[in-house]
């Protein structure tokens, strides 16, 4: 009983260490955020922050006083573990930056895009709030919450999510200079004005109908399949698991799904509110929860149909590519769905590597080293 005492308290230590260094990297990037509003923030949610400037410092500086004491606390359960002074060093470092009184600095002026830190930093937190728990209580699998290529992961999140507004700016200005005549056609303001909820509907299927294919074209490209390989790597299934992703596959997929979004014209009320659908589904589908959803996952994709789209099993490779609407898979006969779960994940033959800039660097290996570290034939 003593020893498992101590091995428990340890364990509690180190989870509350790694906790403060995780919040202490968010006070930090929150600092950031705080110091340069006018360019790291949202532009569109800028205006928000503002009228509610007491409550977003309130909660800087209970964040920043969470992540002092889940430091202190790891390091006096387990001492052993450096990752509770990491936590109280970057708690120390927030407050040195102005800690939950820290002003903007003026650099000359509202910027037309921003990089978005905002996003990920509230992203990151509440989504982390709700699925670390979640998976704890209705695991499909039982793993640890730091798996292995969690850092990786969060590295992908960190690209994909924080620069949000960049990354949408960049693929979205081809699509601005080539039909820049058909902005504000009468069909656009028509589809505008229609009911909010009718336009997050058409949204969410044209958009899928969209990423369907290029999807599908990842996986039957060979050169295209070496960029989404990457995506499908990881051999754990988690909330973060879905962060994984290369980013000329970002960019190709975002450029195919909002293009024709742009086009339509849909009002920004309803783009705003398919984009918090599709960040919460998204890693919703990825969590590693045993929730079924028996009927519901004929018609929205649910974690166990997702699941088989990264599964290594033989019977679901290339198969579910929806990301919304299991319909275009049914439509396609791409469709794979039995009552059981897969039972392993991955690429078949060689991984390709865990960190991040090797996986960044993969896809763009010569053929002769790409060669039989594919399951697609390369040759």
């Amino acid at each position: 009983m003593p020893s498992l005492t101590a091995s428990l308290r340890i364990a509690i230590g180190k989870r509350a260490a790694l906790t403060s260094v995780l919040l202490g990297a968010l006070c930090i990037v929150a600092e950031l955020c705080f110091l340069l509003p006018d360019l790291l923030v949202t532009k569109d949610a800028l205006p928000l922050y503002k009228a509610h400037i007491a409550l977003c410092r309130g909660i800087l500086h209970a964040s920043i006083f969470a992540t002092f004491a889940l430091g202190a606390l790891g390091t006096m359960l387990a001492p052993m573990s450096r990752h509770g002074l990491f936590g109280i060093a970057f708690g120390i470092v927030a407050m040195l930056m102005g800690g939950s009184q820290a002003e903007a600095i003026d650099i000359g002026g509202l910027r037309s895009w921003a990089a978005g830190l905002d996003y990920f930093v509230l992203e990151l937190l509440v989504l982390g709030l709700v699925f670390i728990p979640t998976e704890a209580l209705f695991w499909l699998r039982r793993q640890k919450v730091l798996r292995q290529g969690w850092q990786t992961d969060l590295k992908h999140f960190f690209v994909s999510h924080a620069g949000v507004q960049l990354l949408s700016f960049a693929v979205l200005l081809p699509a601005q200079v080539l039909f820049s005549w058909a902005v504000q056609l009468d069909f656009q303001k028509a589809v505008a004005a229609q009911p909010l909820w009718l336009q997050f509907i058409e949204m969410v299927a044209i958009v899928d109908l969209a990423t369907y294919w290029i999807h599908r074209a990842f996986h039957q490209v060979p050169w295209l399949w070496r960029f989404h390989a990457i995506h499908h790597s990881s051999q754990q299934m988690d909330w973060l698991a879905g962060s994984r992703i290369h980013l000329v596959d970002a960019l190709l997929t975002r450029a195919v799904a909002f293009i024709p979004v742009f086009l339509l014209g849909f009002a920004p009320a309803a783009l705003y509110g398919y984009l918090v659908f599709v960040s919460f589904h998204a890693v919703f589908i990825h969590a590693n929860i045993r929730w079924r959803f028996p009927g519901l996952q004929w018609v929205l994709s649910t974690p166990q149909y997702h699941h088989w789209h990264h599964a290594a099993d033989a019977e679901g490779i290339d198969k579910n590519f929806a990301q919304f609407l299991p319909l275009w898979d049914i439509l396609f006969r791409t469709v794979h769905l039995p009552h059981y779960w897969p039972r392993r994940y991955g690429v078949d033959h060689v991984q390709p590597p865990e960190s991040y800039l090797g996986q960044l660097v993969y896809p763009f290996r010569s053929r002769a080293e790409l060669r039989d570290r594919s399951r697609i034939d390369i040759s």
